[in-house]
């Protein structure tokens, strides 16, 4: 069966997920310990990252963006790039790729890296105690991408247009890992939180809202379709 190599709380690792779950695509997950360096992972990334997904055929893809573009061009029957189902404008296009880079990149940099990082991943490498400073600007830096999905929802239907893509996905994955940890203040933006609560209500998103990782269990309003 077709295979995704994740980690529980990688927003990567979940866009992949939701990709695959939107299209319909059956797989299993196989959680990697990524600081165990194992051999056999790395010689399928070299970069020893999740997520990293292997075909029924042995095909091996690895990083999310170029998976979930692989994933676009093999099963077409369920576009998630562009907000015209049957053919996506070049301009359609660009724009939820705009978005993407957006919270895989700075999104990831400014809050993920700064909140998921020091709080969770540092423990499981053994990095030391974490940066509380680096915790700090997360916390300060998530309202300002609040107020965009915000300002963006409030023009729109879903973040990159009228349709929902791929760019909702990237940015509900990086606020559903946040959100496990209780470190999204959805009270002080009801625009970001009302577009989030129609995401995690997809049948596809809800796998991610059923994980629970032992000695970390989420707060009660995680799994809440309606908060």
């Amino acid at each position: 069966m077709r295979t995704l190599y994740h980690l529980w709380l990688s927003p990567y690792s979940r866009k992949v997920r939701v990709v695959l779950e939107e299209k319909g695509l059956e797989f299993e997950m196989k959680v990697e310990k990524v600081w165990e360096r194992r051999p056999q992972f790395l010689a399928m990334n070299p970069a020893g990252t999740v997520p990293v997904l292997v075909e029924d055929d042995g095909t091996t893809i690895a990083e999310s963006g170029v998976i979930c573009e692989y994933l676009e061009e093999v099963y077409k029957e369920r576009p998630l790039l562009g907000d015209e189902p049957a053919a996506p404008s070049p301009q359609a296009r660009a724009e939820v790729r705009r978005l993407l880079a957006w919270f895989d990149q700075k999104f990831a940099r400014e809050v993920s890296d700064n909140l998921l990082r020091e709080k969770m991943m540092k423990r499981f490498l053994g990095l030391g105690e974490p940066n509380s400073a680096a915790i700090r600007a997360g916390y300060a830096n998530i309202h300002y991408h609040l107020d965009y999905i915000g300002w963006l929802t409030e023009r729109r239907k879903f973040l990159a247009g009228d349709k929902y893509s791929l760019a909702d996905i990237a940015a509900a994955s990086h606020l559903s890992a946040l959100d496990y940890l209780g470190d999204v203040p959805w009270d002080e933006h009801a625009a970001a939180k009302d577009w989030y609560s129609r995401i995690k209500s997809r049948p596809a998103f809800r796998p991610l809202l059923a994980d629970h990782i032992p000695g970390a269990p989420p707060p009660k309003h995680y799994a809440d379709l309606d908060f």
